[in-house]
């Protein structure tokens, strides 16, 4: 009987662990791309007035439901996904305490095996934490920072080399040398993915019937320029991720600084602008700009097929999990990411062609194979030599 309570109490424990991690989360996920530190100040705070949240506030998951979701100092709303951060968190965290301990279960005891399915535990626990955040970093934001990536990579090595049954070894140094094998599978896949989706769809063309307004602007001068034309409007950094990314505007007219031409075509790059006039070329280092617009008929855009992010992204997942795992996630990711982004277009939530982040994506794919994956590859293949 005390077995069985102390037991549940544990199960209890492990949730709400989760739960509280998940707290932690969303401090993460709202200050990091941001730039603010996690650590100072080290309360959490309103979004809407800045009111530092004392400790009997912050309770996960019960103070945002005690509160209605709102702020206690100025009655701002605090969304929803705070509490479900930290339930999702929580969630997780069961899981995979449920999934292990039942690995090394013996009679419906795991415990005398503490020492070998504990470590693996932690690890894991980590590795949610990191998909947790990137997810929603990137849903936030479409950047994946390298705090999370990178950074995550590395503990994916360490953790690999002290318990190698994370990539389902038993020896330190094969855990080791299998996790760094994975990381780099996962990068060059990935990237390899990038390039050929650079060659395949690295264009975007815009023709207008009529002539329309093309210019780049910069309403604020601490913030990078913006493209604006016809009804679209287009970051810098968006636009230009690479050196050798161009923009093509075919114009009937343009204007840089006080200088007029006519119909010319425009080459917008990084750091120059390059006018080809009829056999003339005119080259234009763009920090001597302060005017650039034009009317334009046509326009071309650079588009990456993803951001370098998600191959980092995929890196780190493969440090944590190995190379099945790495090669089960490209396809579940693409599967799930291409059925979303589907329903999205047809129920008129995002239009073709808009920019999606993949790292969620990524993230529930990894997230399927920490539970499933090795079953679902199993079973899949005894179907397919069944036929």
């Amino acid at each position: 009987m005390r077995f069985q309570i102390l037991n549940t109490l544990l199960h209890c424990l492990a949730f709400y662990m989760g739960a509280g991690i998940g707290s932690f989360l969303n401090v993460v996920i709202y200050r990091l791309p941001l730039g603010i530190s996690v650590n100072n100040p080290r309360r959490s705070f309103c979004p809407s007035c800045k009111y530092k949240i004392p400790m009997w506030q912050n309770i996960p998951l019960l103070s945002w439901l005690l509160l209605r979701g709102q702020c206690a100092n100025c009655g701002g709303k605090i969304s929803i996904r705070y509490f479900l951060v930290e339930l999702l968190t929580g969630v997780m965290f069961y899981l995979v305490f449920l999934k292990v301990t039942a690995e090394y279960s013996v009679g419906g005891n795991p415990w005398p095996y503490l020492q070998a399915w504990g470590p693996q535990v932690l690890c894991l626990w980590l590795f949610m934490s990191l998909l947790i955040s990137g997810t929603f970093i990137d849903i936030d934001h479409f950047i994946l920072p390298h705090t999370i990536t990178i950074g995550g990579a590395v503990a994916g090595v360490l953790c690999a080399w002290g318990v190698p049954a994370l990539v389902a070894e038993t020896e330190h140094t094969r855990g080791l040398l299998i996790s760094l094998a994975s990381a780099g599978l996962g990068f060059g896949g990935l990237w390899a993915v990038v390039e050929l989706g650079k060659l395949a769809f690295g264009r975007k063309k815009y023709v207008f019937v009529k002539e329309e307004s093309w210019e780049v602007t910069q309403p604020d001068e601490n913030e990078p320029p913006v493209v604006v034309f016809a009804e679209h409007r287009y970051d810098w950094q968006d636009l230009f991720m690479r050196a050798s990314d161009r923009m093509v505007i075919s114009c009937t007219s343009l204007q840089v600084n006080d200088r007029s031409f006519g119909a010319v075509t425009a080459e917008l790059w990084m750091e120059k602008l390059k006018v080809r006039e009829g056999t003339e070329l005119h080259e234009i280092p763009l920090e001597g700009v302060s005017k650039l617009k034009a009317m334009a008929t046509q326009v071309v855009i650079p588009r990456e097929a993803m951001g370098f992010g998600d191959v980092l992204f995929l890196m780190m997942i493969g440090a944590f999990t190995g190379w099945q795992a790495v090669l089960f996630t490209i396809l579940a990711a693409s599967v799930i990411g291409t059925v979303f982004a589907v329903i999205h277009r047809i129920t008129g939530k995002a239009e073709w062609g808009a920019k999606i982040p993949f790292g969620p994506y990524l993230a529930l794919g990894a997230a399927i194979w920490v539970f499933y994956g090795p079953q679902f590859v199993d079973w899949y293949f005894s179907k397919v030599m069944w036929r």
